[in-house]
Order: C-alpha cells, then sequence, then structure tokens
C-alpha cells in the first residue's frame, strides 16, 4: 500500500490541475463572439442579449447575411427592429464595428421594405453630419454608414432615422440610436 500511495498523491494532483486549468484559461480568454445562426455575422453583444433581435435573426438568416455584407467587412448586428411595430411594414437593421484605432470603427444601417411594392423611404444616419437614402424603393433604402477613427466617435450611440410613407401619410417614423448607448 506505501509503495502506490505517492503515485495516487501525484495523480490526484494532476488530474486536480487538469480540471481546474480549463477554467484559468477561460476567465484570461475573451468570449467567442456568437454568429446569427446560418450566416458569418455575428451579434453585438446587446443584440446577443436581445431576444426580439436574436429570433427575428434566427428568422430572417439571408436579410442578416445581406445587410452584413452590404455593411462590409467587421460590422457586427446591433439590432433588428420590426417597424411600426408587429405589423412590419419595414424593418430596421442596424451594425456596429468598433475597432481600436487607428482602424474606422462604424455605424452601418438598412431599411427593409416589407409590403412587397415600392414606398416612398427615407433612411437617415447622424453623428456629426448625416448621410441619408432616399427614394421610391421595392426592397430597402440603404445601406446608410458613418466611419470615422476619431477618438469621440461611438458607433453605438449614432442616431438613425427610419421614414415610410404612403402617399403623403407616414407610416413608419422611427428614430433611435445604432445599439445601446452609454
Amino acid at each position: 500500500m506505501r509503495t502506490w500511495l505517492p503515485a495516487l498523491a501525484v495523480s490526484t494532483a494532476f488530474v486536480s490541475s487538469l480540471l481546474t486549468a480549463p477554467q484559468a484559461l477561460a476567465q484570461d480568454s475573451k468570449p467567442v463572439p456568437e454568429k446569427v445562426p446560418g450566416t458569418n455575422v455575428e451579434f453585438s453583444p446587446s443584440a446577443a442579449r436581445d431576444p426580439q433581435t436574436r429570433a427575428l435573426a434566427a428568422a430572417n438568416p439571408a436579410a442578416v447575411q445581406a445587410g452584413g455584407l452590404l455593411c462590409g467587412s467587421g460590422y457586427r448586428l446591433a439590432s433588428m427592429e420590426p417597424l411600426p411595430d408587429s405589423r412590419r411594414f419595414g424593418t430596421l437593421f442596424t451594425y456596429t464595428k468598433e475597432v481600436t484605432r487607428p482602424a474606422l470603427s462604424g455605424a452601418c444601417a438598412l431599411f427593409d421594405n416589407n409590403l412587397g411594392a415600392k414606398q416612398h423611404m427615407k433612411l437617415k444616419l447622424c453623428w456629426t453630419t448625416c448621410k441619408t437614402d432616399e427614394g421610391n424603393f421595392f426592397d430597402y433604402a440603404g445601406p446608410v454608414k458613418y466611419e470615422s477613427n476619431a477618438d469621440t466617435f461611438q458607433p453605438r450611440c449614432a442616431i438613425v432615422t427610419a421614414l415610410m410613407w404612403e402617399g403623403d401619410v407616414a407610416i413608419i417614423n422611427r428614430e433611435r440610436h445604432i445599439d445601446a448607448c452609454d
């Protein structure tokens, strides 16, 4: 018994170190960003916690992927909002890209027309200046994108406005931040 007791102690210490090592490694490593199922588009941290955005994205992966491609490399889905409400005449997609300076961070938006007929639409994105896409669109307005490497630029806090008219009546008029703004 004395001959295998030291070996048992060494084996127990070895197994114990293997069981605790992954926890130590996990604490020091960055979390792996979660992707929208069926796409290569990542969720922003706030979108990953938003049940509405997650459900809409899971039900519409092709639209999320298309929006990500239109915005460009490095953009993450920040939100997906049915407008004006659950009737969903349109869908507002917002994306962010937040990178370490001197690279460009960005905010991007698309406004999907879900009515199946041309509608007069306007999509506006503002930070220090505004960029706008307006016209009669069958599919979508946008993308509108604002990119900057200024230290003061906070992509999540850019303001996006989505408007859709039926004749002279605005059936959608929504203004919001691109993402959760601190």
